[in-house]
């Protein structure tokens, strides 16, 4: 993998948008049923659409922008990965709580607790990872996605 030629990730954007909008109705639909707030469901998913196609959009950032400029060594492919995932999904989780303050009326952000957010993230990027490796498709754990 030393050697390795990155070729950018393209997808037609109405593939992306389509399957992060499914992604945020059913996740959102279950996370309504789950809290009891299943009159929420819309506000739920429109909130967890953040972290859908955000997510997509940090991924793309990575593939695209920053894997190319790095080292191909595959531990500093993983560090740098995992640090992206991180500082998205911080930033992911601060657009959520600033967009549901208007929903829940005035809450303060608890900056100290916004770090679990970056790591919810990385766990989220893995299982979809572990998904990609399951079909034999290019993943972060096979180092080929």
């Amino acid at each position: 993998m030393e050697d390795a030629q990155f070729i950018p990730y393209r997808e037609p954007l109405h593939v992306t948008l389509t399957r992060n909008a499914l992604i945020a109705l059913c996740v959102g639909g279950i996370l309504a049923w789950r809290t009891g707030a299943i009159a929420r469901w819309p506000v739920i998913s429109l909130l967890t659409l953040w972290p859908a196609l955000g997510g997509h959009f940090v991924e793309i950032f990575f593939l695209n922008f920053l894997r190319p400029k790095l080292s191909p060594a595959r531990t500093i492919q993983i560090a740098a990965r995992l640090a992206t995932w991180f500082t998205g999904g911080l930033l992911i989780g601060l657009a959520v709580v600033l967009c549901a303050r208007p929903l829940n009326g005035f809450r303060p952000i608890r900056w100290q607790n916004l770090w679990l957010a970056g790591l919810i993230f990385i766990g989220i990027e893995l299982t979809a990872h572990l998904f990609l490796q399951l079909r034999h498709r290019p993943s972060f754990y096979n180092g080929r996605g």
